[in-house]
């Protein structure tokens, strides 16, 4: 089950598991650095985060199946690419993450 992030009734802070897992949350935070409108190249993530192909393809994945990213791929002549970006439930997702993490640090977001 994908943690939303809400305040449960008890008043504890919970942060979505998903994007919380410090790979996932480097993928989300480059992803939502550019425009919603432009992917990011597959290799241009991996050399930027740093990652071997098996892992970022791993985090991907599970970013996939919540929704959280679009994986587009497409052939230049015979090459192919893949191009990575944060969908519009990711995108919230992720501006939640960040409004939760503040209330939970006390330095923002909703009181």
């Amino acid at each position: 089950m994908v943690n939303t992030g809400e305040v449960p009734d008890n008043g504890a802070f919970v942060l979505n598991e998903t994007i919380h897992q410090p790979t996932r949350l480097r993928i989300m935070s480059l992803l939502v650095s550019v425009d919603a409108t432009d992917p990011l190249a597959y290799g241009f993530v991996q050399k930027h985060l740093e990652l071997t192909p098996g892992n970022l393809t791993t985090h991907l994945r599970k970013l996939q199946d919540v929704e959280y990213v679009a994986i587009t791929k497409e052939f230049h002549g015979v090459k192919p690419r893949t191009w990575v970006q944060a969908t519009a439930v990711g995108r919230h997702a992720f501006a939640e993450y960040l409004l939760n993490l503040e209330r939970a640090l006390g330095v923002g977001g909703r009181p």
